[in-house]
């Protein structure tokens, strides 16, 4: 069973960063920011348009990256929109425990949906120089949001 789920998991990866949905940039956009992975040479850009009512109306990115890196950033760009950028900023809180542990036992319960869409990248965990690819694009997306412009994985 744990090996199927793990096979499962590795496919939605793969899927999503040979063929990422939201890889692209945004026609329009509010906010954008830059991040390096200079251990690897990971780089992604992530756009923000905020919708009317304040929430994150659409998330687009450009990457060059592995697979994790890129697949994290369309998993974020699907999980963020329609979400305030203060519920992103607790969603990456605890996708960064996810990443790191495998889990996060003390996470808000709210957060239950979002963090089982994240799940497949729960894995790297296990490779601790792969968390800095899955979180890469989510620390460019605060970035973004705070007015940073460039963000770092180290």
């Amino acid at each position: 069973m744990f090996d199927e789920l793990r096979d499962l998991y590795q496919d939605v990866i793969l899927d999503h960063g040979r063929n990422p949905r939201h890889g692209h940039r945004l026609a329009a956009f509010d906010a954008s920011a830059k991040g390096d992975n200079p251990m690897c040479g990971d780089r992604v850009e992530v756009f923000v348009r905020h919708a009317s009512d304040g929430t994150i109306g659409e998330v687009g990115f450009e990457a060059r990256g592995c697979a994790i890196s890129i697949a994290s950033a369309d998993l974020m760009a699907e999980t963020v929109a329609g979400r305030t950028p203060q519920d992103a900023s607790a969603l990456f809180a605890a996708f960064r425990e996810l990443a790191r542990t495998g889990a996060c036992p003390a996470c808000d319960p709210a957060l239950a949906e979002p963090l089982e869409r994240l799940a497949p990248l729960g894995g790297v965990h296990e490779y601790p120089s792969r968390v800095k690819c899955a979180t890469l694009a989510w620390h460019a997306l605060t970035a973004a949001l705070t007015g940073t412009q460039e963000a770092s994985s180290e």
